[in-house]
């Protein structure tokens, strides 16, 4: 037998991806954001509230970074996502460190150990959001998150995804199965 649960949404996990942005004075900013998924191999979606100073960033330099959250880096990640860049300079208040992408007019906050660069390609309004579809140009990798052949080692980066279920954060698990290989068992 199956509870019923109506309209509750439980699609797991969400990604816990740090937007990071110029305005118009080249000042940077970075919210929290989980409304985003790879939509093709070069290409990013997002749906992002129309309020958000990142929202106006976004319109206006047609490019941001998305640094992936991590175990090291939650707290950081957090605080992004509960302090309005409206209200507060979020840069200078968490004490990260910033350097500008040299492939998109936006920052690369140094503390995250994986950023993808992303140049928007549309953005649409819908249902009272925006929808903005990029195309990722280049990510960028710390060497302490690379394994022995130089490739991004997913278990070092140790990747925090939003558990929308109770509002918390939870650190992605060890590799099950290899794709495209472990279905060709099935006959």
């Amino acid at each position: 037998m199956r509870k019923i649960f109506s309209k509750k949404t439980v699609l797991l996990p969400l990604p816990v991806y740090i937007i990071g942005t110029y305005d118009e004075n080249r000042k940077a900013n970075a919210m929290n954001l989980a409304w985003g998924v790879q939509c093709g191999y070069h290409e990013v979606s997002l749906s992002i509230a129309r309020e958000h100073k990142t929202t106006e960033n976004i319109l206006l330099k047609k490019a941001f970074t998305i640094s992936l959250a991590t175990k090291s880096t939650k707290d950081i990640a957090d605080y992004f996502g509960i302090v309005s860049g409206n209200k507060v300079d979020k840069i200078e208040k968490s004490g990260v460190h910033i350097v500008k992408s040299e492939n998109v007019d936006a920052p690369i906050i140094e503390e995250f150990p994986l950023t993808l660069e992303c140049k928007v390609i549309d953005i649409q309004e819908e249902f009272g959001d925006y929808r903005v579809v990029a195309e990722i140009v280049n990510t960028l990798a710390d060497k302490s998150v690379l394994n022995e052949k130089g490739e991004i080692d997913v278990d070092k980066l140790e990747l925090i995804t939003f558990d929308s279920i109770t509002n918390s954060y939870r650190i992605l698990g060890e590799k099950v199965g290899q794709a495209f290989k472990d279905g060709a068992k099935v006959k």
